[in-house]
């Protein structure tokens, strides 16, 4: 199984940074999964009725990838981290999309904290994970689209592996080769901060919320924490 690897300069650049890396052996996902049903029900039901929404773009949670992204020469209004596409789409739908248990878990989780939130497929994985900036000549296909080739811009921060790139902007999105599908078996999952000092708890809180709903359907399920401090995890 790969390790996870946060790079020195990004390390640098982002010293407030902790990342849960949630891991689940053994995923089950062609059976029901009612703790994530009876999830993704529950914030739809309390944003139909008007007692929690879901973090925007004036939220320090949000508003934190913004700057980040800006800072690595994105524009985050027209490619927006994940989170804040998610809750966007949740406050003007009014619902969730249902993809498969394991995609739809994280989405409730990453939702309901407000924390940017993706999944690789182990098994598609070659050799480690490193969070990095990009040098302009690595390769990405995006999810839904696997006719299509992209190269990230230099300095952009990427999640790579031996092959290319598996997650573009951060977090904005992932790639196609190593996508969670219902018969994905080994799965690692990712949970971001850039401000564990003031956002930890909640980042914590949702790796553990996460862990819940993944346990009765893997036969395995650990969390790791990734940071400045503890630069490298082994899955």
């Amino acid at each position: 199984m790969p390790a996870f690897r946060l790079d020195p300069a990004v390390a640098e650049d982002f010293p407030d940074t902790l990342i849960a890396v949630v891991t689940a052996f053994g995923v089950r996902g062609h059976e029901p999964w009612p703790l994530t049903t009876g999830a993704l029900e529950e914030l739809e039901r309390q944003l139909a009725d008007g007692t929690w929404r879901p973090a925007d773009e004036a939220d320090p949670r949000i508003e934190a990838w913004h700057t980040a992204y800006r800072s690595f020469g994105t524009n985050p209004r027209r490619i927006r981290p994940s989170v804040d596409a998610l809750g966007r789409r949740l406050a003007k739908k009014g619902a969730l999309p249902r993809i498969n248990p394991a995609v739809d878990s994280y989405n409730a989780v990453s939702a309901r904290h407000g924390l940017p939130a993706g999944a690789f497929d182990l098994d598609h994985v070659t050799g480690d994970v490193i969070i990095r900036r990009a040098d302009g000549t690595e390769t990405f296909t995006p999810l839904g689209e696997p006719d299509t080739v992209e190269h990230p811009n230099p300095g952009e921060i990427i999640y790579v592996d031996t092959t290319g790139v598996l997650t573009r902007h951060w977090n904005h999105r992932d790639a196609h080769r190593t996508r969670v599908t219902q018969d994905s078996r080994h799965v690692a999952f990712v949970l971001e901060t850039l401000y564990a000092t003031r956002d930890g708890h909640h980042l914590k809180s949702a790796a553990d919320e996460l862990q819940s709903l993944l346990t009765p359907h893997a036969d395995q399920s650990t969390v790791h924490y990734l940071s400045p401090a503890h630069p490298t995890v082994t899955t």
